[in-house]
């Protein structure tokens, strides 16, 4: 399962991702929207909209500042037969880079 839920350029993941105890949550100014035109979610944020597949949409619902990373990849192999653990925590560095996830590292 690729987690790589952003489907435009996603800059590279940092060697400095998010820590597994780390509590992301949706950034303040940002919400999650279905698009209708688009048939997909979709970030929007203050003058940007950012298209996201069905496994980074599925990622940002469990973004509820009460989770941490580690529960959240433990809930998605669950739901998943493949679950790339650095591959999430990349994919919420890409979007904390952004502004578009707030971390709480503790």
């Amino acid at each position: 399962m690729p987690a790589d839920g952003a489907t435009a350029g996603s800059p590279p993941t940092s060697p400095d991702t998010v820590p597994a105890g780390a509590r992301p949550r949706l950034g303040r100014h940002v919400r999650m929207h279905f698009d209708r035109a688009r048939e997909r979610q979709v970030l929007l944020g203050p003058e940007s909209v950012i298209v996201l597949n069905a496994t980074g949409a599925d990622i940002l619902r469990l973004c509820d500042g009460r989770r941490t990373v580690a529960a959240i990849e433990a809930e998605l192999q669950e739901r998943y037969d493949r679950v790339v653990d650095d591959e999430v925590r990349g994919f919420l560095t890409r979007l904390a880079a952004r502004h578009c996830v707030e971390i709480d590292d503790g």
